[in-house]
């Protein structure tokens, strides 16, 4: 009998952390419950003739605990970053890839800028020599488009069935683990191994700097941030992965797996309106969550929990809180929302996965993380940012919501599981 393709579940079994305030998820999550800010002077580059001096950086970070070759140096970053967390997911999920139908596995990654690094490296030693294009290395050119994080994850976990990598700025993440869960539901895998992975870059961190979309509070790293607060000035950018194991819900029951929650909707849009900036009206915003919570079959007034984009950007806080009160109309009120960028950093592509493992733990773990450095909150932005600390909550169903450049918004909402009907 062909199963119903709308009764097939998708469920979190298995979840990986390469981030600034942690390289596990034990401590991640601790750090991220407790308010630790990974912010702090930059140290892979020489920031001091720039105006924002300070970063989000994966500090200690050997690849070779993840990726056993003598060739793993040669990836860029932000595929080191993604072979890791993606190992961990698998780890922490206690399955083994090798031995599942090929066809009914895959990888779907998210990312900005993954390859950007050995462009560059190609394009210097092009320059840079006479012989020109025997000066190239052959990986650099290989290496060099987005989709390689995504083909060497396949490789390093013998994953054989589908290897996909998705762009859509800094909502990657989301949209990654969403195109993730419509594959499962639509019956192309079982089991797919999803999230984001990013690098941060001096040219990136320069780009920013020029178009003044972080912080330039220097003097004291960890309170820069300050997502919807009176003094915002701008995000602090950061790096790393998150990945997932996502199961089909009979896949993941019928081997003992552990559930941290159900991804049940994933909605998209785009506002056409403007290279950098949001819609005032976030229609954006808006119109993801709806699509989203529609898809999923939750009513507004069931959410508990939002974890917002908040890039603490003069433009984009009271925009994002003006959507929220738009959709969740008089629940906005009682909706827990918060910002974990000012503790995590700006992670762009990876910045869905990583927020969706902080809400996958909200419920997990009932407990909902604070928004830090929220002193003086602007008049605009009038929601519960769960301020004053980690809150210890009954989260049946959490938001994520992420925004990148070019008006693309992303939203993921995550319910409790339990045995039936779920949450």
């Amino acid at each position: 009998m062909t199963q119903d393709l709308s009764s097939r579940r998708v469920v979190i079994t298995g979840m990986g952390v390469i981030s600034p305030c942690g390289k596990d998820l034990k401590e991640f999550w601790k750090n991220v419950r407790e308010g630790n800010s990974a912010a702090a002077p930059v140290t892979r580059f020489d920031a001091s003739d720039l105006p924002v001096k300070i970063a989000a950086e994966v500090k200690d970070f050997d690849v070779t605990h993840y990726l056993k070759t003598n060739k793993a140096g040669r990836f860029d970053r932000t595929v080191q970053y993604g072979v890791a967390a993606a190992t961990l997911a698998a780890e922490d999920a206690k399955i083994a890839l090798k031995e599942l139908d090929p066809d009914r596995l895959g990888v779907v990654e998210g990312t900005t800028i993954s390859g950007a690094g050995s462009i560059i490296k190609a394009r210097d030693s092009f320059k840079s020599h006479d012989d020109n294009y025997r000066s190239l290395h052959p990986y650099n050119v290989v290496a060099g488009y987005c989709g390689e994080g995504s083909s060497t994850i396949g490789l390093h976990l013998g994953i054989r069935g589908h290897a996909m990598t998705y762009c859509s700025g800094c909502a990657s993440g989301n949209d990654a683990i969403g195109y993730a869960t419509h594959m499962i539901r639509s019956d192309e895998v079982d089991v797919i191994v999803a999230g984001g992975s990013e690098e941060s870059m001096e040219m990136l961190h320069a780009g920013f700097c020029r178009i003044r979309a972080m912080t330039e509070h220097n003097h004291d790293p960890r309170t820069a941030m300050r997502p919807f607060d009176k003094a915002r000035d701008g995000f602090v950018l950061g790096e790393g992965a998150a990945f997932f194991v996502l199961e089909e819900l009979t896949h993941a029951l019928s081997r003992g797996a552990r559930i941290y929650a159900e991804v049940s909707g994933h909605g998209r849009s785009c506002e056409a309106y403007h290279a950098t900036d949001p819609h005032p009206e976030g229609i954006g915003y808006s119109r993801s969550i709806e699509k989203a919570l529609r898809q999923a079959r939750v009513n507004p007034d069931e959410v508990d929990y939002i974890n917002a984009h908040g890039s603490a950007t003069p433009l984009n806080d009271p925009i994002e809180t003006r959507a929220i009160k738009r959709v969740f109309n008089g629940h906005s009120r009682r909706l827990a929302v918060s910002a974990t960028k000012p503790v995590t950093g700006h992670l762009m592509g990876a910045s869905g996965a990583i927020e969706t493992t902080i809400c996958a733990m909200s419920i997990y773990h009932q407990e909902i993380p604070p928004t830090i450095n929220l002193k003086d909150p602007d008049p605009a932005c009038d929601l519960d940012y769960v301020s004053g600390g980690t809150r210890p909550y009954p989260v049946r169903v959490a938001v994520n919501l992420n925004a990148g450049f070019g008006g693309r918004y992303a939203c993921l909402v995550l319910k409790q599981y339990k045995n039936g009907n779920g949450a």
